[in-house]
């Protein structure tokens, strides 16, 4: 069939009049814009102009709700990025919710209004992406989504907002955010995205929550380097660095200092 067809097959179903599966036809064509596209057959198309097909083939009946489970998986990387807006555009123009399942961490940031993060079939936490990435509910959901440095803590007293966690090798670190569940005296998590933390070859916290590391690996991703990193007690960190803030070559297995802003932490029970 060709994509007006297929597009039409839905209406036609439905016993629509041909006026009416026209109208619907060149409303969706132009939502998902393959208006010049109608009587090309599918497989003289990308891949992604077959995928706003199959969109287009679906909004035509006009559901309430549109399920897409990993409507993205064959793509390259590229394309990816591409339909995940062209995604968000149409959805918004339409209208309607998408339910939309994924593996990909980083698109379900991208393209979610709410995430509902799951493990074994429930619902662990359900929220904004900001909430999910910044606040998670969990251990399980601050590991699954985006990368995180999880560091073992023993919770200290609070006061007000703020709570005092002892770091291992006994350093003392500030937390403005936790989870309700958090009880002084218990074990907890300390939450610090890649991102959020410094890396520095030598120096001490001036003024900042940090501790002592050695450099485990060093990887080049073009404007940024990620580092592995040990701290005290073996705890293993991801540090992002911008690549003119990166560390003198040759600094793998040596000693550095990472720190970071305490509003970026987050404080789980363990």
């Amino acid at each position: 069939m060709t994509v007006a067809q297929n597009v039409a097959f839905g209406p036609e179903r439905k016993k629509l009049s041909k006026q009416d599966v026209r109208t619907r036809v060149g409303e969706v064509l132009e939502a998902v814009r393959l208006q010049g596209y109608a009587e090309r057959y599918p497989r003289e198309l990308s891949g992604g102009q077959q995928q706003r097909v199959a969109l287009a083939r679906a909004l035509a009946n006009r559901p309430a709700v549109l399920l897409l489970d990993e409507p993205l998986g064959a793509l390259d990387l590229k394309l990816r990025e591409e339909m995940q807006f062209e995604l968000k555009r149409i959805q918004r123009e339409v209208g309607i919710s998408f339910v939309y399942v994924t593996h990909d961490q980083g698109e379900a940031i991208t393209m979610s209004d709410r995430i509902a993060v799951m493990n074994e079939g429930r619902v662990e936490h359900l929220g904004t992406p900001e909430e999910v990435y910044l606040r998670p509910a969990s251990v399980f959901v601050a590991g699954f989504i985006g990368q995180a440095s999880l560091i073992p803590v023993r919770v200290g007293s609070r006061d007000g907002d703020t709570w005092s966690v002892t770091l291992p090798g006994q350093g003392l670190a500030r937390v403005t955010g936790a989870s309700p569940d958090t009880v002084a005296g218990s074990s907890g998590v300390l939450v610090l995205r890649p991102e959020h933390l410094s890396l520095t070859a030598e120096g001490g916290p001036n003024g900042r929550a940090g501790m002592a590391v050695r450099v485990l690996e060093e990887t080049f991703q073009g404007s940024v380097v990620r580092y592995l990193v040990e701290g005290p007690d073996s705890a293993q960190l991801s540090v992002v660095t911008p690549l003119d803030r990166r560390l003198p070559e040759g600094s793998s297995q040596r000693q550095a200092w990472i720190s970071w802003d305490e509003r970026w932490s987050y404080l789980l029970p363990a």
